[in-house]
């Protein structure tokens, strides 16, 4: 435990530069896998949150807790949880909010979604509380 530990401290360059360059490869790959139609508004909705003091660690954040939402496996009842599908519901929330309120907002409401929509034999709600006090970070001071 104590290598872990201290492979852990002495990779942390290492390990923010992943997260990074996972972020930045990520909007394409959402853009790809997005109708047309709805391309511009996934785009603007990165924008932005990334515009924001605390847009990037929400983005990289939720990117590398639950993906990109561009895999077809990663899916209940063809509903996805990753980081496209919380920018397409943020043009569904209220529109006094701060990029990163409406972000982590849609968050919580795609988190809900997912498992709402799991198999009941994964018992998915056991982690919701935590993953939502995850999501409602983004928008603290």
């Amino acid at each position: 435990m104590n290598q872990l530990r201290q492979f852990l401290a002495d990779t942390v360059d290492a390990q923010a530069e992943f997260l990074i360059v996972r972020l930045q490869n990520a909007l394409p790959k959402m853009l790809v896998e997005t109708v047309p139609s709805e391309r511009a508004n996934v785009q603007r909705q990165f924008e932005r949150v990334a515009d924001t003091p605390q847009g990037c660690y929400a983005l990289a954040d939720y990117v590398n807790f639950k993906g990109e939402g561009v895999l077809h496996t990663e899916r209940y009842r063809d509903q996805g949880w990753g980081l496209l599908q919380v920018l397409q519901g943020m043009n569904r929330t209220k529109r006094s909010a701060s990029a990163v309120e409406e972000f982590s907002h849609s968050a919580r409401e795609v988190l809900i979604r997912r498992v709402q929509n799991a198999p009941a034999q994964r018992h998915e709600s056991r982690w919701l509380s935590g993953w939502i006090q995850r999501v409602k970070s983004y928008s603290r001071d």
